[in-house]
């Protein structure tokens, strides 16, 4: 997270002395679905933020003093995405809306870091999703390959051109090319004079999951 140093000025002590918040070490600060109103600077303590999945949630990131969280859903309001949990017994400061607007009107160099580190998630947003977008290139080679697998000793082999590997899976040919090379990358599959083998066809079956 970007970095406010709440000690700077008389005005952000000020701000501190306002706006200051105690939470014990387990205590939830927000969940999903909360009203978005508020960002969160933390002076003490350490915070985790989970994402929820299908089977609970992850950890994405840890907040330590001197950091902030909060802050996406505080600039375009909204509901909450995430959880945010104090690890241990921490202070924070939450600042609401109104009173960060004038801070940032004040202070343009907190509204720099903010905007930085708002830049900084939207890169990596998009990093994350050009990966899931090859992933799912290769999820649909992959279905395909098991499908046509034919049994060769304790390997399996797959007569299938090119073309017909991108026909068979709904790709172009640069996509399906792109797939059968990071398969290949992985020691999924081999390329034998012109030909498919699949080495370990359990392996394949279990990508993405192989792959890490």
């Amino acid at each position: 997270m970007g970095e406010v140093q709440a000690d700077a000025d008389p005005e952000l002590r000020r701000v501190r002395a306002q706006y200051e918040r105690s939470f014990r070490a387990g205590q939830t600060i927000f969940e999903p679905g909360d009203s978005a109103r508020e960002l969160y600077i933390v002076q003490a303590g350490e915070v985790e933020v989970l994402r929820p999945t299908g089977s609970g949630t992850r950890p994405v990131d840890r907040v330590h003093p001197g950091e902030f969280f909060g802050e996406m859903s505080v600039v375009l309001g909204g509901r909450r995405s995430v959880r945010a949990v104090a690890v241990r017994d921490s202070r924070l400061l939450e600042i609401d809306r109104e009173t960060f607007h004038s801070m940032c009107l004040d202070r343009p160099e907190i509204a720099l870091r903010v905007i930085e580190r708002l830049t900084v998630r939207v890169l990596q947003l998009e990093e994350r999703m050009g990966t899931l977008a090859v992933t799912e290139l290769i999820r649909s080679v992959v279905a395909l390959l098991i499908e046509a697998a034919a049994p060769e000793g304790e390997a399996h082999r797959v007569e299938m051109s090119l073309r017909e590997i991108a026909t068979g899976s709904g790709l172009s040919m640069l996509d399906a090319h792109r797939a059968v090379q990071e398969l290949i990358d992985l020691k999924l599959v081999r390329l034998d004079q012109d030909l498919l083998r699949i080495p370990d066809l359990p392996a394949l079956r279990s990508y993405p999951e192989a792959a890490a």
